[in-house]
C-alpha cells in the first residue's frame, strides 16, 4: 500500500471483497514511526454522516476503485472511532481485534492527521472535498515558521464547515386498485294490465234479425281474459373506469445539524491576561465559548 498514489486513493471509491460499492475514501492514516499508510476511512453513512475504518493491509488500488479485502457488511459493523482525531493505542488495538489481526502493541498507534501531513507533504492524512483543506492548514503552518524566524508577518488559515443537503428517493410505500361486490335490493314498480269482465245487458224489441228463433233453455259463453304479470332480468354492463395516476408533490422539509467552524486569538508576550481578536472579535473582548 505504501506504494500508492494516496492522492489518487483519496478520491476513489472503496468496494468491498464481495464487489459491493462501499463509499468514497475520506482519510488516509499514517504511521507515525515508518510514515506507512496503516489505516483509510470510507464513507458508509448519508451525507458522509459516518466514516468507518479499514486496515490498509491486503487493499488493493484498480484505477479508480480501492478493493478492500473485506465485506460490505463487516465494514458497516466496524468499532465506532472518531475520525477526526489522533488515534489512541486503544482504538487501534480494537481495530485490529475486530478485524483479526495481529497487534503488534501500540507501534503504530500515533497514525495522527495533522503530523504525517507535514511529515508526508501533500500525500499526508487528508480528507476528501472540505478536508483537503488540513494539507493547506499544515503547509500554511511550516510557512508561518520560516517566516517568523525571517522576522516576516505570520498568518493561519481559519476553515469552517458547511451544509451540503441533498435528497435521497426511497420507496414510501404501495397504493392498490381492489374490486369487491355488494349487493343493493333495489325497488321498482311496474305498471301491469289485466282485463276484467262487465255484464253489458241490451234490451230487444222483437224485431230484430233474430226475433222469434230463440228457444228457452240454457247456454253458456266462454270470455278469454288476459292479465300482465312483471318479468325481472338481470345483465351486466361496463359502468366506469377506476385508474391510479402517480403526481408529485412538494414539501419543504427542515434539516437540522451543528457544523464547526475556527476563531482566530491574538495573545502577545507584552501582555498575557489580555486577548485581543482579528476582525472576526469585537473590540477585542476576551473570546466566549
Amino acid at each position: 500500500m505504501s506504494t500508492f498514489d494516496v492522492n489518487a486513493i483519496l478520491s476513489s471509491t472503496a468496494y468491498g471483497s464481495d464487489g459491493d460499492k462501499i463509499g468514497k475514501v475520506e482519510q488516509v492514516f499514517l504511521d507515525d514511526n515508518s510514515g506507512e499508510p496503516t489505516f483509510l476511512t470510507v464513507n458508509t453513512g448519508l451525507f458522509g454522516a459516518k466514516e468507518n475504518f479499514v486496515p490498509v493491509k491486503g487493499a488493493r488500488q484498480d484505477g479508480d476503485r480501492v478493493v478492500l479485502p473485506y465485506t460490505k457488511d463487516v465494514i458497516k459493523d466496524a468499532p465506532k472511532v472518531d475520525a477526526d482525531q489522533h488515534l489512541s493505542p486503544a482504538e487501534e488495538e480494537e481495530l485490529y481485534r475486530y478485524y483479526e489481526m495481529n497487534y503488534d502493541g501500540g507501534r503504530t498507534a500515533g497514525t495522527d492527521r495533522d503530523r504525517n501531513a507535514a511529515a508526508a507533504g501533500t500525500a499526508g492524512v487528508a480528507g476528501a472535498g472540505q478536508r483537503h483543506a488540513d494539507r493547506d492548514h499544515d503547509r500554511a503552518g511550516v510557512d508561518q515558521d520560516r517566516r517568523a524566524a525571517a522576522g516576516e508577518d505570520a498568518s493561519v488559515i481559519r476553515h469552517e464547515e458547511r451544509l451540503n443537503v441533498g435528497t435521497q428517493q426511497r420507496e414510501a410505500g404501495h397504493a392498490r386498485l381492489r374490486k369487491y361486490v355488494v349487493t343493493d335490493h333495489e325497488t321498482v314498480d311496474v305498471p301491469v294490465e289485466r282485463e276484467e269482465v262487465t255484464v253489458e245487458r241490451t234490451p230487444l224489441n222483437g224485431t230484430e234479425a233474430h226475433a222469434g228463433t230463440g228457444r228457452i233453455g240454457e247456454e253458456e259463453v266462454d270470455v278469454t281474459l288476459h292479465e300482465e304479470r312483471p318479468v325481472v332480468e338481470k345483465e351486466t354492463v361496463a359502468v366506469e373506469e377506476v385508474g391510479l395516476n402517480k403526481q408529485t408533490v412538494r414539501e419543504t422539509q427542515r434539516v437540522e445539524a451543528d457544523v464547526q467552524k475556527e476563531q482566530v486569538d491574538v495573545e502577545t508576550d507584552v501582555d498575557r491576561n489580555g486577548v485581543g481578536r482579528d476582525d472576526l472579535g469585537r473590540n477585542g473582548e476576551a473570546p466566549r465559548r
